[in-house]
């Protein structure tokens, strides 16, 4: 059975991921990642930003497929940390969708107000298929 992840970044790791085929995530999140199987689907959501003055909107970025298991890594390839165990991932699509109109749609999020709160302090967290599914068509 497949299942689906969103996978929270910075824009700047976006371009690492995206170069490597690699995702990675700190010790504290290796249960999480131990979840992941080959065949996975992975969603990257980049948090919002200000880069030189301009906001930048958080945003659903691309759609990876997981094609390989979880492995330790110490090469310093991310910005703000290691992130030592990785997975390696295949691009499926890529794009860009902002995130905040998605919101409402989303049944992950069950309290519309307090979304944030869904994302602070977690490096990935499943998603429903049927989130999946609309966040797919749209990107």
């Amino acid at each position: 059975m497949i299942l689906y992840w969103l996978c929270i970044t910075t824009r700047t790791n976006w371009e690492v991921i995206k170069k490597q085929n690699v995702w990675g995530v700190a010790p504290r999140h290796l249960r999480t990642l131990q979840r992941v199987k080959v065949g996975d689907i992975l969603v990257f959501y980049v948090k919002q930003e200000v880069e030189k003055s301009v906001k930048r909107p958080s945003a659903i970025v691309g759609i990876y497929e997981v094609v390989g298991k979880p492995f330790r890594d110490e090469t310093p390839i991310f910005s703000g940390g290691v992130y030592p165990w990785r997975i390696r991932i295949k691009p499926l699509k890529t794009g860009e969708v902002e995130f905040k109109p998605l919101i409402p749609k989303l049944k992950f999020i069950v309290n519309k107000k307090g979304w944030t709160g869904y994302l602070m302090g977690k490096a990935m967290r499943p998603l429903p298929e049927e989130d999946y599914r609309l966040i797919e068509g749209l990107l």
